[in-house]
């Protein structure tokens, strides 16, 4: 059985000025995401917005428990260490035979 893990995570971005600054912060968050735990991440909705932004990270496994899990200490890191706030947060897996 083949699972695809995926996290929708949807930051606020209140203090940036420009999409240079806006990229500076997704990019930085996304590199050390996919660095540390070797997962697919990709910034997915809100590119023409300066106050938010939307990052989706994926993980395949034969576990649903442990893609989540995964998941779950991304949620973690990403909580304490993007230089934005976290709004809103969606885990959840696909089976496929």
């Amino acid at each position: 059985m083949l699972v695809v893990s995926i996290l929708h995570l949807a930051l606020e971005l209140d203090y940036v000025d420009s999409l240079k600054e806006k990229r500076s912060v997704v990019k930085s968050l996304k590199d050390r995401i996919q660095q540390r735990f070797k997962i697919s991440v990709a910034e997915v909705d809100h590119h023409d917005s300066l106050a938010r932004a939307t990052l989706a990270a994926a993980v395949v496994s034969n576990s649903k428990s442990h893609g989540e899990t995964v998941l779950a200490k991304v949620l973690s890191f990403a909580e304490a260490n993007a230089a934005a706030r976290v709004a809103d947060v969606t885990i959840f897996s696909e089976s496929y035979d």
